[in-house]
């Protein structure tokens, strides 16, 4: 799945959490359902601005910090194939990210590997 399709799924997954209809959803932030629809089915990448995401996140109840916040941002992200901002503003991560990147090369992991690996940087 691409993933501009994964950040539209998340997006009209907390729309409908508020119990909005794509229809009224835009009525009430004053957007554009054409344009929003393309985006809840990956038709349109996610923005990049940073104030726009923002601006959606707030519309979408999205609690600034929380899980959801982070997620939101991180998806959109991804779908541009770029890092989070926060991340690439953290100067040491930053300088271990080629370490990260050749080992990725190096070895391709599978799902499972990537799974256990993402648990054991969840659990430090």
């Amino acid at each position: 799945m691409k993933t501009s399709a994964v950040f539209g799924e998340f997006f009209k997954a907390k729309r409908q959490a508020l119990g909005l209809m794509l229809r009224e959803f835009c009525l009430k932030h004053k957007l554009d359902p054409g344009n929003l629809s393309r985006l809840e089915r990956g038709l349109l990448p996610p923005p990049q601005d940073r104030k726009l995401l923002e601006q959606y996140a707030e519309h979408l109840e999205i609690k600034s910090g929380s899980a959801d916040w982070y997620t939101f941002f991180d998806l959109a992200a991804a779908a541009k194939g770029r890092l989070p901002d926060d991340l690439l503003e953290d100067e040491e991560v930053v300088a271990k990210l080629p370490l990260v990147f050749r080992t990725l090369r190096s070895k391709r992991l599978t799902d499972k590997q990537l799974d256990e690996l993402v648990k054991k940087v969840r659990s430090n």
